[in-house]
């Protein structure tokens, strides 16, 4: 868990402004792209229509208008808002371990949310009727949320010892969980019903095509909170990637530290893997990028990292509306297989900077 992230012998490295610059322009060409995209297409004139007639709080809606307001749009936000939340995430992790293969996933917060899930589409019906019957399509995003959450109390209460928090054990307790979480979806996929198993391999295999403005709203802000509380942990982070004991010299507090970012990944992953299902790579691919281009500096890499998260995610989306059309394509299935080749292009063209 020593790896250091510092690239020593990098030739070239962007300033900030330009990364933080080039990252918010690619933002905007994925939105436009993805906005065009689908099995409804829309052209970007029809899109400045759009926009003005908004501006104009025009009442007459064309069907073009009301798709992409009532389809389009908050699968878009839910897209941005998933991406950056997946993005920061794992910067962070990769920060507070100074490991540059840590990932969201790591401590096990995707598997508990996985799990819950799991349960909720597989037993909520028959164990909690009453509670199914009330929340309705919600019971799936709470139980997903309270999965990751739980998960991660427990594993944050076992990596503490003696007013420390262990990091070494708490990505111990995190395999474990994971094997745990595995092993659960196993027994419950055995226990699923046809139907059960349909709804279950879907929110697995990760889709914004659920997205809801209700649900979209209220992921959004829990991921622009974890956003603005994790970028101010960039300067703490670059004390600690010189070695705890340094960045306590410096004055850094690191066991809060270590417990803000914790709690930051945990509320941010859980609230994208409640409403998305489960989104491999982006949380490891983003950060690698922008590191590689800007350098360890976590103010650029913090913000980055959400940047190029938020794109890739809604690029990825609007391939796997189209590519298969009518149907879809899962969206964790899409940067599987887009990510992990990538990441590995990446890791031989730079091995000497990693």
């Amino acid at each position: 868990m020593t790896a250091v992230l510092s690239h020593k012998g990098a030739a070239v490295r962007m300033p900030r402004s330009m990364v933080l610059g080039l990252g918010s322009v690619l933002v905007v060409v994925s939105l436009l792209v993805s906005s065009a995209r689908g099995a409804y297409a829309i052209s970007l004139s029809d899109l400045w229509d759009m926009l003005n007639s908004l501006l104009a709080w025009d009442a007459q809606r064309s069907s073009a208008e009301l798709v992409f307001l009532h389809i389009r749009l908050p699968r878009l936000v839910l897209g941005l808002v998933a991406g950056a939340g997946l993005g920061l995430a794992g910067a962070l992790m990769q920060g507070m371990f100074r490991n540059p293969l840590a990932d969201p996933g790591l401590i096990g917060v995707s598997a508990g949310a996985a799990l819950a899930a799991a349960m909720a589409i597989v037993l909520g019906a028959a164990w909690f009727p009453s509670l199914s019957n009330t929340l309705g399509s919600w019971m799936l995003v709470c139980s997903a949320f309270a999965g990751g959450l739980l998960v991660t109390i427990v594993i944050y209460g076992l990596a503490q010892s003696e007013g420390e928090t262990r990091v070494g054990m708490m990505l111990l307790a995190g395999i474990a969980m994971n094997a745990l979480g595995g092993a659960g979806l196993g027994y419950l996929t055995f226990l699923a019903t046809d139907e059960q198993l349909r709804s279950l391999q879907f929110w697995l295999l990760g889709s914004l095509g659920g997205a809801r403005w209700s649900a979209v709203a209220l992921i959004a802000a829990i991921v622009a909170a974890c956003i603005a509380a994790g970028l101010r942990l960039a300067r703490p982070l670059n004390a600690m990637a010189l070695g705890e004991a340094q960045a306590t010299l410096l004055g850094v507090d690191v066991e809060r530290v270590k417990r803000q970012a914790v709690v930051i990944t945990a509320l941010s992953v859980g609230a994208v893997t409640a409403s998305t299902g489960m989104i491999g790579f982006i949380g490891l691919v983003a950060p690698h990028c922008v590191r590689l281009i800007a350098g360890p500096d976590q103010r650029v890499v913090l913000a980055g990292s959400a940047m190029l998260g938020a794109a890739l995610v809604l690029l990825a989306d609007s391939v796997a509306r189209t590519i298969v059309q009518p149907a879809e394509l899962p969206l964790g299935v899409l940067t599987a297989f887009v990510g992990v080749p990538v990441f590995l292009l990446l890791l031989r063209t730079f091995k000497g900077r990693v």
